[in-house]
C-alpha cells in the first residue's frame, strides 16, 4: 500500500480566491489565522478567520474583552450527540479565568453558544458558532462532527478543510485496500502526516491545543474500527489482532499525509539513566533490565510478538504474595516507575510478590520512538501490543506471546490480588474528525484525578471494599494528593459533570464483580498521566508506589484469606 496526499492549504486558498468580505473556520493555529487576515487586509479584504477546533474556548482566548468579571454559557445540543457534548468542548475554560464566575447551561437545538459577559462598566452578549456536520463516518456510523466553514457573499456553507481531506483521504484509502481475512493484515500500518499548526501551551495542568494530537488520535482509533468491522467484530473489541498501526503526526510547514506498509521496528527504547526515586520521564528498558537485576528473585520470561523480551521476576518471602503489574498500556508510563519503586521496598522487606513492569514491551518501544516527535502528546498508537490488541484481553489457542508472563505469575505465585498498574491522559482527548468524544472512551475524555477500580470475583465483595477502604485511607497521607484530586474532579464537574464513580475518603473507585480474570482480586490505578514530565511525573509515580505498598500492607491483615 502506498497513499499519498498533500492537499492545497486552505488558508492559501481562501486568501487567493478572495474578492470580498468573509468569515470563514477552519483547522489552523492562531497565527496561521491571523496571518492570512493580515494579507488579505493588505488587499483590501475584510475577513475573519476562526477556529473550527473548540471554538466557544478559541472566542475567550482570542476575541473576548479582557477584563470580565462572570461569563455565562449556554450551549447547544443536538440528537446526534451526547447531551454534554458541546459543553465538553469548552473545557478547560473555567480554569484559564480563576478570577471570574463563569456558568454553563444547556440550551436548544442549533449551531450557537451563547455567551453573557459581566464587566465592571457593563454587560456584553455574543453568539459564537460551532460549525458541524451530520454524516455517515468510515464504519457507517451516523456522526456530527467539527468542520470548516464559510460565510461570504454566496452564503454560508461547509468547507473542506485540508485537516479534513487529509484524515479522510486516508481513511479511504485504508477501507479501499484489499486485507484478505487473516489476522494480523500487516505488521505496520504506518501513517506518516504533517500539520501544519503549532500546538498551545494553556498554562494550566497538562492542557495543550493540540491538531496534531487530535489527528493522530483520531487516526489510530478510526483504524481500530474499521478492521474491527473488517474483521465482523463489533466497534470497541480489543482482542483484534491487526497488527501495529503507527500514526507519526507532527506539525509541519504543509498538510501531507502517506500510508504505506513496513516491518516492525525491533530497536529498543533508549534513554539516559535516571535516579529511580526522581525519574522525570519515561525510563528506557536498559534501566528497567538493570532495576529488576537489583530486586532479584525467581526470573520468568515471554517474548513479545516483534521479538522483544518480557520481563518479570518472582521472589519468595515472607507474607501473603501479590502479582504487582505495569506496562499493559505501554503509553502510560508512571506505573513502571511506580511498580518498580514498590517493588525496591518489598524486596527489602523480605515480602513474596512478583514484579512484571513492562508487559509490552513493543508498545514501549513505539511510544520512546513516537515522543521523540511529539513527546507531550498521549500517543495513543503505543496502547496496544504489536499485534494491535489489549493483551489483557488475548486468549488461545493462538500464541499468547506477552500475556505468558501473568499466566507463569499467577502459576509460580499463587497470589489471589494482582495490583495492576495503569494511567489515562493527563489533558483533554479528543477525535474532532469522528464526532469529538473518543468512541468506546467517553470516560477518560477528561482528567478527573486518581482513582482506583476494584473487579474481584464472585463471593469477594466484603473483601474488595475493605481492601479498597484501607488503600484508599493510605493514599490520604500521600503529601498533595488529595489536593490534586480534588482540583481535577472539580474542573471535571464544571466541564462534564458527575464522574459517575462512588468516592472513597476523596478517591474515586469503582468496585464490581467481574469474572475475566483468574485472580479472586485485581486492584487497578488510574493516574492522569498520559503525558507528564518533571514534577508532574514523580508525583505520579510516587502515587503509584504508595499504592502498591498500601495495597500490600492491606492485604496482609485481611482475614478469611
Amino acid at each position: 500500500m502506498n497513499y499519498h496526499l498533500a492537499p492545497a492549504r486552505t488558508l492559501d486558498t481562501l486568501v487567493a480566491a478572495a474578492t470580498g468580505p468573509f468569515e470563514a473556520w477552519t483547522f489552523d493555529d492562531r497565527a496561521a489565522r491571523s496571518a492570512a487576515e493580515e494579507a488579505l487586509a493588505a488587499r483590501g479584504i475584510t475577513a475573519r478567520i476562526r477556529s473550527a477546533y473548540k471554538p466557544l474556548l478559541h472566542f475567550f482566548l482570542e476575541e473576548a474583552r479582557a477584563g470580565f468579571t462572570a461569563a455565562h454559557v449556554t450551549f447547544p445540543r443536538h440528537d446526534a450527540a451526547v447531551a454534554n457534548r458541546f459543553l465538553l468542548e469548552t473545557y478547560p475554560l473555567a480554569a484559564l479565568y480563576p478570577d471570574a464566575r463563569i456558568t454553563f447551561a444547556p440550551g436548544g437545538a442549533g449551531a450557537f453558544y451563547t455567551v453573557a459577559l459581566s464587566y465592571p462598566d457593563g454587560a456584553e452578549q455574543h453568539e459564537v458558532l460551532a460549525p458541524n456536520r451530520l454524516h455517515a463516518d468510515h464504519v457507517g456510523e451516523r456522526t456530527l462532527s467539527p468542520t470548516g466553514w464559510l460565510i461570504d457573499a454566496g452564503g454560508a456553507r461547509r468547507l473542506e478543510t485540508d485537516y479534513e481531506q487529509m484524515f479522510h483521504g486516508a481513511m479511504a484509502a485504508i477501507l479501499a485496500q484489499d486485507w484478505g481475512r487473516d489476522e494480523p493484515y500487516f505488521e505496520e500500518l504506518n501513517i506518516a502526516a504533517t500539520v501544519p499548526a503549532h500546538d498551545l501551551d494553556l498554562g494550566y495542568d497538562d492542557e495543550v491545543l493540540s491538531l496534531v494530537e487530535a489527528l493522530h488520535e483520531d487516526l489510530y482509533f478510526s483504524c481500530l474500527e474499521v478492521f474491527q468491522r473488517h474483521s465482523g467484530r463489533p466497534l470497541g473489541d480489543r482482542g483484534l489482532q491487526p497488527g501495529q498501526i503507527v500514526p507519526q503526526v507532527r506539525q509541519g510547514a504543509a498538510p501531507e499525509i502517506r500510508v504505506t506498509l513496513r516491518r516492525y521496528d525491533t530497536a529498543d527504547r533508549g534513554g539516559e539513566p535516571q535516579d529511580l526515586e526522581q525519574a522525570g520521564a519515561a525510563l528506557s528498558i536498559a534501566q528497567i533490565r538493570a532495576e529488576m537485576a537489583g530486586i532479584g528473585g525467581q526470573p520468568l520470561r515471554a517474548t513479545s510478538r516483534a521479538g522483544r523480551e518480557v520481563l518479570a521476576q518472582y521472589r519468595s518471602g515472607a507474607g501473603k504474595p501479590v502479582m504487582i503489574s505495569a506496562g499493559q498500556h505501554a503509553n502510560e508510563t508512571t506505573p513502571v516507575v511506580g511498580a518498580l519503586r514498590a517493588a525496591r521496598r518489598l524486596a527489602a522487606d523480605g515480602a513474596a510478590f512478583v514484579i512484571s513492569p513492562m508487559e509490552n514491551p513493543d508498545g514501549y518501544a513505539l511510544h520512546g520512538r513516537l515522543a521523540q516527535l511529539t513527546p507531550r502528546h498521549m500517543l495513543h498508537a503505543a496502547r496496544y501490543t504489536a499485534l494491535g490488541d489489549d493483551l489483557e484481553y488475548r486468549t488461545g489457542p493462538s500464541a499468547l506471546y506477552e500475556k505468558e508472563i501473568r499466566l507463569e505469575a499467577e502459576r509460580v505465585s499463587g497470589a489471589q490480588l494482582h495490583i495492576n498498574l495503569h494511567g489515562y491522559p493527563a489533558h483533554e482527548w479528543t477525535r474532532p474528525m469522528t464526532g469529538y468524544i473518543p468512541r468506546s472512551f467517553a470516560m477518560w475524555t477528561l482528567p478527573k484525578g486518581f482513582f482506583l477500580v476494584m473487579r474481584h470475583m464472585p463471593g469477594w465483595d466484603t473483601i474488595a471494599r475493605a481492601l479498597t477502604q484501607e488503600v484508599t485511607q493510605a493514599l490520604m497521607q500521600v503529601p498533595g494528593l488529595a489536593a490534586f484530586n480534588a482540583r481535577q474532579i472539580e474542573l471535571y464537574r464544571i466541564h462534564a459533570g458527575e464522574t459517575g464513580f462512588e468516592m472513597i475518603n476523596g478517591f474515586p473507585c469503582y468496585i464490581h464483580e467481574d469474572t475475566r480474570h483468574t485472580v479472586p482480586l485485581t486492584l487497578i490505578t488510574e493516574y492522569s498521566d498520559e503525558t507528564l514530565y518533571g514534577a508532574p511525573f514523580i508525583a505520579g509515580h510516587t502515587a503509584q508506589m504508595h499504592t502498591v505498598l498500601a495495597a500490600h500492607a492491606a492485604w496482609q491483615g485481611m482475614a478469611g484469606v
